[in-house]
């Protein structure tokens, strides 16, 4: 049986607070649909370098899991999340600021 999705703005909500808890900012850079938009989240190392997750549902374990759908140069992170803008309006951008690379998305309850 799949998973109970939440509302993406309480995912939202619950995510930046808990990225808040340890001091690591999180910005929302384009506001979606606020109950089925999907999520992007892009965590920028501050040393021009950036990487962007997006959450895929895996058939094989019936579950939803975070994926890196770009690494690299900021510039052309920023260029894939343009185009998925352009193709999804009711996406969600946030960008994640860390020079560790800290993004919590692998921890309990973020999936």
């Amino acid at each position: 049986m799949a998973e109970p999705r939440l509302a993406a703005h309480v995912w939202v909500a619950a995510y930046r607070r808990r990225l808040s808890l340890v001091d690591i900012p999180c910005f929302v850079v384009s506001r979606g649909d606020d109950v089925a938009g999907a999520v992007l989240v892009k965590l920028s190392t501050l040393d021009g370098q950036a990487r962007l997750f997006c959450r895929r549902y895996d058939l094989m374990s019936d579950t939803r899991r975070w994926e890196v759908l770009s690494d690299g140069p900021e510039p052309e992170v920023d260029a894939v999340i343009s185009r998925e803008c352009r193709s999804d309006p009711d996406l969600w951008v946030l960008e994640v600021e860390d020079r560790a690379g800290r993004h919590l998305l692998d921890e309990d309850g973020l999936a």
